[in-house]
């Protein structure tokens, strides 16, 4: 049985680029122009302005849990201020304690970006501040955060003191 074998793959590797190029060539319109620059994130879920944040400060009306379509996923505080009622969106990823803190009555001070979808309103929270402590929601730059527990960090010599039974 023969063994073949390709000794030189540049000029096959040539011919592939080459039909591929030209595929893309015919599959490109006569008036095809790059899409234009987008300013805002896009990605999943409504899109966080930064550079529109504001403050709206007011008494929890209603806590809603129950997702309704079209609503951003997530928990949702309707918010009575100045401004009037605000459908404020805090997402999916709050802490117990948390969400044990937000009920009907409480006072808050919520930072955040508004946008619209489907034709309704949301403020978007960046920050709620609550029972004297502010709950970090987003990022800076918009993307929900996702608590973690406090972690406790420890020197080499405390770890290796806690490895032979503790100090002495």
């Amino acid at each position: 049985m023969k063994c073949s074998r390709i000794t030189n793959p540049v000029p096959i590797l040539a011919g592939l680029l080459t039909g591929l190029l030209f595929a893309v060539a015919l599959a490109l319109p006569a008036g095809a122009q790059a899409a234009p620059k987008s300013h805002a994130g896009r990605g999943f879920g409504p899109v966080y302005d930064a550079a529109h944040e504001t403050t709206v400060i007011g008494t929890v009306q209603e806590v809603v849990t129950k997702h309704s379509p079209g609503s951003p996923a997530g928990m949702h505080l309707l918010v009575t201020g100045l401004e009037g009622v605000v459908d404020v969106h805090v997402g999916p990823f709050l802490t117990k304690e948390t969400k044990e803190a937000l009920h009907t009555g409480t006072p808050v001070q919520i930072v955040g970006a508004m946008t619209q979808l489907h034709g309704k309103k949301y403020l978007l929270a960046r920050e709620v501040g609550v029972g004297g402590r502010t709950i970090t929601i987003r990022s800076a730059r918009g993307f929900l955060v996702y608590p973690h527990a406090e972690r406790v960090v420890k020197t080499r010599a405390t770890a290796k003191a806690e490895e032979n039974g503790g100090t002495r």
